[in-house]
């Protein structure tokens, strides 16, 4: 369990350092568009990395759940395989519920990015 925390730790910190260092891309302004002041800059990159971290963190903990839910399934069949079709649908059933909050996550930073 311990190497699960490293892991998703170490990702996270990943998934700053990258965004972090990609945010400027997002800031920079067009050829054509207005001279930005430099809190308008900001306030883009500011966004950028928001996004990137609630759409990481989303995906992380997506990943996480259904990996146990996974792996629960697979115990739950290898202790009753008369239950196999049961447990397969309400495995499945969970799996669309969790796929759906990673989708959530990403409209919300999409969002960010362009409507706020």
């Amino acid at each position: 369990m311990k190497a699960i925390w490293k892991h998703l730790l170490t990702a996270l910190l990943l998934l700053v350092v990258v965004s972090a260092a990609t945010a400027p891309a997002y800031a920079a302004p067009e050829e054509d568009a207005a001279p930005q002041t430099e809190a308008a800059g900001d306030a883009v990159s500011g966004k950028a990395v928001a996004a990137a971290i609630v759409v990481g963190l989303a995906a992380a903990a997506g990943a996480v759940g259904m990996g146990i839910a996974i792996g629960k399934s697979a115990e739950g069949i290898s202790r009753q395989p008369e239950a196999e079709g049961k447990i397969r649908t309400t495995l499945m059933l969970g799996l669309v519920f969790i796929e759906t909050v990673v989708i959530y996550a990403l409209i919300v930073a999409i969002l960010v990015i362009f409507v706020l």
